[in-house]
């Protein structure tokens, strides 16, 4: 098991983390946290495992380092999805224009132009 000044330090950040979540949607119901595998195992921890009252250590597919408060709530009610405006990055007509007027008196060029 990880040092135990570690786990207290991760409890404390995890009990901050819920509390914040919890003052900021009273509407919702927090069942748990998210880690990645590589962190629960590094800290000694199992998945599923009661980490805070109430609130159990769930594996999570987030980056390394970082947790998740999961609740049962929608946090994207409300808001609508912007639609993405497709850019072409490469024209798909082709433009055929001279790049200087003939001098006065020149041949006619060989081939015409690109």
């Amino acid at each position: 098991m990880a040092d135990s000044t570690k786990i207290a330090y991760l409890l404390e950040r995890l009990a901050q983390g819920v509390a914040a979540h919890d003052r900021e949607n009273p509407g919702h119901h927090t069942w748990g946290i998210g880690m990645t595998h590589f962190d629960i195992e590094r800290l000694g921890l199992e998945d599923g495992e009661e980490i805070l009252p109430g609130i159990v250590l769930q594996t999570d597919g987030g980056v390394t380092g970082q947790f998740r408060i999961l609740c049962d709530g929608e946090h994207d009610q409300g808001q609508v999805e912007e639609e993405e405006e497709v850019v072409e990055a490469v024209a798909s007509e082709e433009v055929v224009a001279p790049l200087a007027p003939p001098a006065k008196g020149a041949p006619p060029p060989l081939r015409p132009p690109l």
